[in-house]
């Protein structure tokens, strides 16, 4: 299919590593929206869940994908194991014989973490596994699916992580060091693949609004807004589709290759691009986060984004 303006990436074939919930699952969501073909990958699908025992399934992504008005194609995968990872890899290549686009949005690890725990209080193996979840997957990920993307013609690679690289202590060191290893990964790869015509570069959301994030706080998405009241800066909060419209339109833009090695936050893709959160708010995490860093800091409320 030739691209319209209506599907810019009619053409592009895209992988989103960690598709079954969250931000992974609206970016492939917004990929898929303006007509990419999408693989979606994670390790809980209908015939069984992973060791976090959520609901939510990669077939659901590729559905929504599809509705979107995309090709969305759902595979199980753990992104921990590398032949699992080379297996999917080839899998694309076969079908397709290139990767356009890699975002990388494994994680996996929040039931993993203690906030407020010391280094030497928190489990050991739970610390372990969450760098594991967070840093690992996406080395091997970019080792086995990068050189699918150098077939492409001007690639891109996207590491989605958790604040930007001066966020302040997230008050859990695991935590802190997977999410500031992202942004670093994304900084080394703009480095290596700048002769390559592939842009690499990291974002992150704000204050999100994930299936967790909901359950955690009572609300639904329908009724967040009763939270409001009695969650620090809740009313500042975003739906994961602020960043799914931001990487797509990413995805969509000829010369992206000006944001490389950066770490672009969903507010900054919103007013580059021009877009809303999909209840056309504008929410601007950037314009309060200064403030929410001063009460993460006095230890109000650790973590405030997804």
């Amino acid at each position: 299919m030739m691209p319209t303006r209506d599907k810019p990436l009619a053409d592009r074939i895209a992988l989103v590593a960690g598709a079954t919930r969250g931000c992974g699952r609206a970016i492939a969501t917004e990929l898929g929206a303006l007509g990419a073909t999408v693989y979606g990958s994670g390790r809980s699908t209908r015939a069984g869940r992973s060791v976090m025992n959520r609901p939510e399934t990669v077939e659901d992504t590729a559905e929504r994908v599809v509705a979107a008005g995309g090709v969305g194609i759902a595979v199980r995968c753990d992104h921990n194991d590398p032949d699992d990872v080379a297996a999917l890899v080839d899998r694309i290549r076969a079908e397709h014989g290139r990767l356009d686009v890699l975002v990388n949005d494994v994680w996996g690890g929040d039931h993993l973490v203690s906030w407020g725990e010391a280094i030497w209080e928190h489990p050991l193996d739970a610390t372990l596994t969450v760098v594991r979840n967070g840093v690992e997957t996406h080395l091997i990920t970019s080792h086995l699916a990068i050189p699918l993307v150098l077939e492409s013609t001007n690639g891109l690679v996207v590491e989605v992580g958790d604040g930007k690289g001066d966020a302040p202590y997230r008050t859990n060191l695991p935590y802190d060091l997977v999410k500031s290893a992202v942004v670093r990964i994304a900084e080394g790869l703009a480095y290596e693949l700048s002769p390559h015509d592939v842009t690499a570069l990291s974002v992150t959301p704000g204050f999100l609004r994930s299936e967790m994030m909901l359950e955690e706080f009572g609300v639904t998405e329908e009724t967040w807004r009763d939270a409001a009241a009695r969650v620090p800066f809740f009313a500042h909060s975003e739906t994961p589709h602020l960043l799914g419209r931001g990487v797509a339109a990413l995805a969509a833009d000829p010369d992206r290759f000006r944001f490389a090695g950066q770490c672009l936050g969903s507010w900054d893709l919103m007013h580059r691009y021009r877009f809303t959160d999909v209840d056309g708010a504008r929410p601007d995490w950037g314009s309060v986060d200064l403030e929410a860093r001063d009460d993460m800091l006095a230890g109000q409320h650790p973590g405030t984004m997804g």
